[in-house]
């Protein structure tokens, strides 16, 4: 840690000692995460509008756009007390921006581009302005803030110059906007970022854990909406039935091998971390833009599960959909507990290159039998965590801390 690193921490701990007590999620922020379900909501319905590999492109631009905005209030509002006028201010006005911004993603790289750069740009300026008050109030650090906040501006910028463009053109600007505001903590500033706040872990950890459920959750409202159809006549009959529940243990599987454990001993070892900062950014802020687009990709397919006839062959979009977002979602969880823990997850990685198999060789068989077979696939990775926590428990007398002492050895 360089010395001004160490002086802006040390500058921050003893001007807001309150900041490093445990605290959890205010009821302000609950209720703006309600506005971001539906900007995810939207991002799905982007890609399941055009399931091809360009569409898969603009919707998980769009998705890390959505995530960095998120992420980005999470790490200001960690700098603020729960109570304070300036946070919930800044919550709400953000609230209507990012709707209106959901409101723009379908036609976003259409003819609602321009409505889409400036009311997401007017999120990303309320969080700097989150932030600044956070230094007033010395409970961040504004060095460490100058660098990403000339980042944020280059990259709004040219979000909302790109969007005055059209085709590829206006792709090619809005992945350099996203690129230049990913890079200013990633590696322009990364040094100076150690000594940017306190991490108040519960809170933390506890915010990207609520964003995974939101996530999931647009994975069963996929079932639901699947399994209803276009017409609300629809019969639930055994074919669907058999649909549902197959997406429903999926998502059941996916939940379990992030909070089964894992989500708590990450909290844990990030509250003991050396370099909590980069570690929290690295782990939360960059790798879980992976398993939430994982999710994402999956709600698609099985969305499409649920709408066809679970005895004929998924088409191949769809079939990779639903086997490569589960993969995907596996890899970065495998990343996060890598990056995080130090621990090689070779039991999810083992299962998401199973999952790309069975999608390259499954183009012929029911669409029930492949989403039966990644059924299986992650619930025999759920079983075999399951059984690694109890050998655990039994060994250490039962104590409520072994699944994270385990997962850190």
């Amino acid at each position: 840690m360089t010395n001004a690193a160490t002086r802006d921490t040390q500058t921050v701990s003893a001007i807001a000692p309150e900041i490093a007590d445990e605290r959890h999620s205010a009821p302000v922020e609950l209720f703006w995460d309600l506005v971001f379900v539906f900007a995810i909501t939207q991002v799905t319905t982007l890609l399941w509008h055009d399931l091809t590999w360009a569409g898969f492109g603009r919707a998980m631009l769009v998705l890390a756009l959505v995530w960095w905005a998120w992420s980005a209030f999470v790490w200001a509002t960690n700098a603020q007390l729960p109570n304070s006028p300036t946070l919930r201010a800044s919550l709400l006005a953000s609230s209507v921006a990012i709707f209106i911004t959901g409101l723009s993603i379908p036609h976003a790289f259409g003819g609602e581009g321009t409505l889409f750069a400036v009311s997401y740009a007017i999120v990303r300026f309320l969080h700097l302005a989150l932030y600044i008050d956070a230094s007033r109030r010395g409970t961040a650090s504004w060095s460490s803030m100058v660098g990403f906040m000339v980042t944020v501006t280059v990259g709004m910028a040219l979000l909302i110059g790109g969007s005055f463009t059209s085709g590829w053109v206006r792709i090619a600007v809005w992945v350099l906007a996203a690129a230049i505001d990913y890079a200013g903590p990633a590696w322009l500033t990364r040094d100076r970022l150690r000594g940017l706040q306190d991490v108040v872990v519960a809170h933390f950890a506890e915010r990207y854990s609520l964003f995974v459920i939101i996530c999931l959750g647009e994975s069963l409202v996929a079932v639901g909406v699947g399994a209803l159809g276009a017409s609300a006549e629809r019969i639930l009959n055994s074919e669907l039935v058999v649909a549902a529940a197959l997406g429903l243990l999926i998502t059941v599987a996916m939940w379990w091998t992030y909070f089964e454990g894992f989500a708590e001993a990450a909290a844990e070892r990030l509250r003991g971390h050396d370099d909590p900062v980069l570690a929290a950014a690295d782990a939360y802020s960059y790798l879980h833009l992976v398993i939430v687009a994982g999710i994402i990709t999956f709600a698609v397919g099985v969305k499409i599960l649920t709408r066809g006839s679970v005895t004929a062959a998924l088409p191949g979009p769809a079939r990779l959909a639903l086997c490569g977002g589960v993969a995907l979602y596996l890899t970065g969880t495998a990343a996060f507990s890598r990056r995080l823990l130090g621990t090689v997850e070779s039991g999810q990685l083992a299962v998401a290159g199973a999952l790309l198999v069975l999608y390259a060789v499954g183009g012929a068989l029911a669409a029930w039998v492949v989403a039966g077979t990644v059924a299986a696939l992650v619930g025999g990775l759920c079983v075999a965590d399951a059984e690694a926590v109890r050998r655990v428990i039994g060994a250490h007398g039962g104590e409520a801390s072994s699944t994270a002492d385990e997962r850190m050895t």
